[in-house]
């Protein structure tokens, strides 16, 4: 393709997209001008600082770690909320994903969007939040959903720490910008990036129980823990064959000890009866 309409549904497909539509003609695999400082680079274990000040939709400003539970991990997404297309996919995508899920969004885990617009406020994040808890349909869960302003200052520095780099193009009055869901700590640590509009919900299940370090979940789903791995080239968890290979040596001794055993012990007795 030639457009820059191609070059979105390319993105799209490969598990990413950008905000940002224009007749832009590009050769080969070029990236446009307008986009070569756009994208996310991966810091995976990084410390968030969660003394950086945001404002919250109900106009209270507090350090980052206030909008964190320290017994539940987040979904993290840098949005903003004037964004008239991909912000708003992402964020439909990522409610549609926590409606499959068993637990509760707001309640088993925090839901936090920070906005890449600085010059937006609170009453449009409280608009936007009060959107997708109708969609989500779970009203009760408002305390754990926290969509956020801030200053451009700390909205640069927070991008920067999760490795978000966007751009304000003047000429269409948009950003331009990835699409990723963030799986964080409840220390603030960023557990895993799923990239693209809408996380797959086995995906985004595993990656919750691995940031929560098994605080959520019941045994058989922490057990899932074990014979899964993420595969960063995949975006997801697949089958580790090591540890299945580890579960069927552990289940063999098992099975064994079943069966030998009592046999054991039989032939023990008819010993000490002679």
């Amino acid at each position: 393709m030639t457009t820059w309409l191609g070059l979105l549904c390319a993105a799209i497909i490969s598990g990413s997209a950008w905000a940002y539509d224009t007749k832009v003609t590009v050769t080969g695999h070029e990236l446009p001008k307008e986009l070569q400082s756009v994208g996310v680079t991966e810091h995976l274990g990084a410390q968030l600082d969660m003394d950086l000040q945001f404002t919250d939709d109900k106009g209270v400003t507090a350090p980052l770690r206030h909008f964190f539970d320290k017994n539940k991990p987040a979904v993290l997404a840098m949005v903003y909320y004037d964004c008239p297309s991909l912000c708003n996919y992402h964020l439909n995508g990522l409610t549609d994903t926590m409606k499959t899920l068993k637990w509760t969004a707001g309640q088993d885990f925090d839901v936090i969007a920070i906005s890449m617009d600085h010059s937006e406020k609170s009453d449009l994040a409280a608009k936007k939040k009060h959107n997708y808890l109708t969609a989500y349909g779970r009203m009760q869960t408002d305390a754990g959903w926290h969509f956020l302003t801030g200053s451009k200052e700390n909205v640069q520095k927070i991008a920067d720490q999760l490795g978000f780099r966007f751009s304000w193009m003047p000429e269409k009055k948009q950003f331009a910008h990835a699409s990723v869901t963030y799986v964080i700590t409840p220390e603030g640590k960023i557990s895993r990036y799923l990239h693209g509009i809408q996380p797959d919900p086995t995906t985004l299940k595993l990656s919750l129980l691995e940031a929560s370090s098994g605080k959520i979940g019941n045994m058989i789903e922490q057990a899932m823990m074990f014979c899964f791995q993420f595969d960063p080239q995949k975006n997801k968890y697949t089958l580790y064959a090591w540890n299945l290979m580890r579960i069927g040596a552990i289940l063999m001794v098992l099975l064994l000890a079943v069966l030998l055993v009592p046999l054991w012990r039989r032939d023990l007795h008819k010993r000490t009866r002679t």
